[in-house]
């Protein structure tokens, strides 16, 4: 595009900002968002900025800038490069402190991430104290303050040596910007110049550029901890930031004592400060403190650990007790600050594994659980259940998880009795219904054989008043189905906890809480439910009259399948094909019919689908011979489904709810549904030709997994070579495989089942080809399951090759990988150092393995002619350290040794 005029871009502008029109603000910004793309945005930033003409237009250019810099650089040649460093100087030296800090901030980032991208500018940090310094402290100020902060960003991809050039900068530097901000402490300041030399110090502690051994000196510091003793409502926030920061420092390099006692003692002087705050309530100080006292006791926790271990108490062990004092502040958030103190304390106590260790901790976490008891206690005169979604559901979820983390260190059935005991006094109700909540999180762990309060809870349960409390009701119901093991072993609580439940069932807010307690029990309890099928088969039928949810309909299903598993075989037919003919009622009565789709209704296929899809998926046979007693109930459901999937083709979650309920269909009936493959086999095909769901190519590989043998490998070669050619199509569109992640996942997900139960058809039809090539571009998609998906084919096939030479699928797939090969090993590592995130590279080097492996058995070395053609243009790996990578890969014989290499070498690049 051509370079517009500086009038064009402030109308512009000003369109953007001031206009009140919707469709001129688009019109705008469209527009500048093409000039930011374009090469003249470098020059009408700059002028924009030189003008200054409003706030509107400098933060526009200002932004502009940050993005040029951080994602066009190369644009520019490298003379433009130093003028365009001298120009964000000057502009950044003419700010004056009452300028919108948006903009300075976009300048500070634009010149940091410019000197972070420019090696040959050597000691830019006391250049830039040199140039700033005495002239606009408070620029310089926000440009030290960002720069550590840019180094590990990852739009920059800096690479690892990079950054550990400008870190070792950084490091050389410290005593400088310590005596700049030091001097800046010194100098009378408004309270905005000392709020930026906290935050200042804090960006160069994070990084670990300032020398721990100078901490006891350092006056900003110091200034912190006063700062947080006085209370000072300005600096509060930062002052903590600071000196969680410190501590940051000091649990990776807390090998001098004496600074480790130092700090502890200063933090532990803050006791009264936090109980001022509570006092004043002053709730946000109060949140500080509790990330203090927190970070206090992950910071010295492994050497608290070793400590007590040898029978002796750390000085730190006094941080626990701070943590818990922050638990029993009445605000729930603030307790909630400290869990993570309490994770990493359960998981070092597990992995010990030592009893004197574990019964030392005993006392923390009887107390911890006992201030979360009270905590989860709802308001007194809340009326309904905690709603979900809403933030104290959230924590009391929250709560749970985290006792059944610890509760290991006091054991769950000293929590149970615990509660138990408290149930005993007369409470109000919203201590009764916490305390049940408590024993609701340890239920499962309580061993069948306890005979001395269980029995007494649940005599209770059944028998609780209907006029209680909503949410002791909700939370009772809750609690006898995490009980399911112990009635397992109670065969006589079984009949009144399902009537129970039954009951509960009418109530529409506590149906839910009744169906999955149901569920839990009559899967536990498989052999005994039988008995009572009746019962359950009845509670089923009222669920259209009762108007039950989707999702608690099914699960009601669920808990009558597992109820009716154990019945004789002549009546697990005939009970299955009813309760299932009912839902096909409703469903071919919606399909005959013209009535719109409304989510959530009767007109809702999906609410008749999910509760055969749930029928089929929980009920668990039993069986030495054929036919299975469930296979008359996947006859009658098959073409009802195919009418519904014929009607709603175009309704995504229709058809993948349609192909989830085929899916339970052919798992529930296993390899008695191949009866049914051909008709499958001819109707997919027809389905995916209309509309290309991927949840098609997903239940073509529970196909393929269920029912694959030399038998059905006809319909199901005949069913790939249908459905492949359309969905290959598809992602080989422009920006087919970042628009269709579903796709790449369900299709190599189908490739895969195929590789494991038909591989020779699968290699011999040709597909194999086809999708591997396809793979060679794929790799590089940054989408998790597709990925995962993706590698997991490409393993499964290199693992092919392993079987004996002589065969002839060995010999085809090896043609295959010799065909594909160099180019997979280039895009493999091209994907793993350039495009995929870090977590996914396990994966990437499960296939470097086998694909390395079978290089080094066909003397060939396609790595080395990869590793050049990586890009050099930017961050990359030196010479040494590409031929070092080499060396180690072809030799990795270990995942987990690979995917190491793999992670390394990446962050060269990044």
């Amino acid at each position: 595009m051509e370079a517009p005029s500086l009038d064009a871009v402030y109308q512009a502008i000003s369109a953007l900002y001031d206009s009140p029109n919707a469709s001129e603000k688009e019109k705008a910004s469209k527009w500048l968002g093409d000039i930011q793309k374009s090469i003249h945005s470098w020059k009408i930033a700059d002028e924009l900025l030189q003008q200054k003409k409003s706030f509107s237009s400098c933060y526009f250019a200002a932004q502009t800038m940050r993005s040029k810099v951080q994602h066009n650089l190369s644009e520019l040649p490298d003379d433009a490069v130093m003028s365009l460093r001298d120009s964000l100087i000057s502009h950044l030296e003419s700010v004056v402190p009452d300028v919108n800090t948006a903009i300075l901030t976009q300048l500070s980032l634009a010149l940091a991430d410019l000197a972070l991208q420019l090696p040959s500018w050597k000691n830019c940090v006391s250049d830039l104290i040199k140039l700033f310094s005495n002239k606009n402290n408070f620029a310089l100020l926000e440009i030290l303050t960002v720069l550590p902060q840019e180094i590990d960003s990852s739009s920059l991809k800096l690479g690892d040596n990079r950054r550990e050039e400008i870190k070792t900068d950084l490091r050389s530097n410290s005593h400088i910007v310590v005596t700049f901000l030091k001097d800046c402490v010194n100098t009378p300041q408004n309270w905005s110049t000392v709020l930026k030399v906290i935050r200042c110090m804090t960006s160069w502690l994070q990084v670990k550029a300032i020398n721990l051994q100078e901490l006891s000196q350092n006056l900003v510091i110091g200034m912190c901890l006063q700062v947080l003793k006085d209370g000072n409502h300005t600096l509060h926030d930062e002052a903590t930031d600071c000196i969680c920061a410190v501590l940051g420092c000091l649990e990776q390099n807390n090998n001098n004592e004496d600074l480790e006692r130092m700090l502890f003692d200063s933090v532990l002087a803050l006791e009264e400060s936090y109980h001022l705050s509570v006092a004043h309530e002053e709730e946000e100080h109060a949140a500080n403190f509790a990330r203090l006292f927190t970070e206090l006791g992950e910071t010295f926790l492994e050497k608290i650990m070793i400590s007590t271990a040898n029978g002796q108490n750390h000085f730190a062990l006094r941080s626990l007790e701070l943590a818990l004092v922050c638990v029993g502040h009445h605000d729930y958030e603030i307790a909630e600050i400290t869990f993570n103190l309490w994770y990493r304390l359960s998981e070092e106590v597990y992995q010990r594994d030592y009893q004197p260790l574990t019964d030392a901790f005993k006392p923390h976490i009887e107390r911890l659980i006992q201030a979360l008891a009270r905590h989860c206690q709802c308001e007194p005169d809340e009326k309904n259940l905690p709603e979900e979604g809403d933030d104290f559901y959230n924590f009391r979820l929250k709560v749970m998880e985290l006792i059944k983390d610890v509760v290991f260190i006091v054991g769950s059935g000293s929590v149970f009795r615990q509660m138990f005991s408290a149930l005993q006094a007369d409470l109000p109700w919203e201590q009764t219904e916490a305390a049940l909540f408590i024993m609701q999180a340890v239920a499962k762990n309580i061993l069948p054989e306890e005979y001395d309060y269980v029995p007494q809870v649940v005599e209770a349960i059944l028998s609780i008043p209907e006029d209680s409390h909503l949410a002791v009701t909700s939370t009772c119901i809750q609690l006898l189905g995490e009980l399911c093991e112990w009635i397992e072993k109670h065969p006589q609580c079984l009949e009144p906890c399902l009537r129970f439940l039954v009951r509960s069932l009418v109530h529409p807010k506590l149906a839910n809480a009744a169906a999955t307690a149901l569920q839990n029990i009559c899967k536990a309890c498989r052999d005994q439910a039988s008995c009572h099928a009746s019962l359950i088969v009845e509670a089923a039928r009222a669920a259209d009259p009762l108007a039950l949810p989707i999702h608690t309909a099914a699960t009601l299903m669920r808990a009558l399948a597992a109820a009716i598993s154990r019945l004789p075989h002549d009546q697990l037919c005939s009970t299955m094909r009813e309760s299932v003919g009912v839902q096909l009622s409703g469903l071919s009565a919606l399909v005959d019919s013209n009535v719109e789709l409304r989510k959530g209704s009767q007109s809702d296929p999906v609410l008749w689908l999910d509760r055969v899809a749930a029928l089929f998926r929980d009920v668990d046979v039993q069986r030495a011979t054929s036919p299975h007693p469930c296979m008359p109930a996947f006859r009658d459901a098959w073409p009802v489904v195919h009418r519904v999937m014929a009607k709603y083709v175009r309704e995504g979650r229709v058809m993948e709810r349609a192909c989830r309920c085929i899916r339970f269909c052919v798992r529930g009936t296993g390899t008695d549904g191949a009866e049914l493959l051909p008709d499958l086999a001819s109707a997919l095909p027809a389905l995916y030709s209309q509309q290309q769901h991927s949840c098609l190519l997903y239940l073509t590989a529970v196909l393929a997994d269920a029912l694959g043998s030399p038998r059905t490998a006809p319909p199901l070669a005949h069913l790939l070579h249908s459905l492949l050619p359309p969905a290959l199509e598809l992602l080989a569109k422009p920006d087919g495989l970042k628009d269709n992640p579903d796709t790449v996942d369900d299709l190599y997900r189908l490739c895969i089942r195929y590789v494991q139960r038909i591989p020779v058809q699968f290699v011999q039809s040709g597909c194999a080809v086809a999708v591997v090539r396809c793979a060679v571009t794929a790799v590089r998609l940054d989408h998790r399951d597709a990925n995962c998906s993706l590698m997991k084919f490409l393993y499964d096939l290199l693992r092919l090759t392993h079987n004996d030479p002589g065969e002839p699928l060995t010999a085809q797939v090896n043609t295959v990988i010799s065909e594909y090969g160099e180019a997979l090993t280039y895009a493999l590592l091209e994907a793993a150092v350039l495009h995929l995130h870090a977590y996914m590279l396990s994966e990437v080097a499960e296939v470097m393995v086998e694909l390395l492996a079978w290089q080094r058995r066909h003397g060939v070395d396609w790595l080395a002619s990869a590793l050049p053609k990586l890009p050099r243009d930017r961050a990359a790996a030196t010479e040494q350290q590409c031929w070092q990578f080499h060396q180690y890969a072809v030799k990795a014989e270990k995942c987990k040794e690979a995917t190491r290499l793999l992670r390394d070498f990446a962050r060269l690049y990044r």
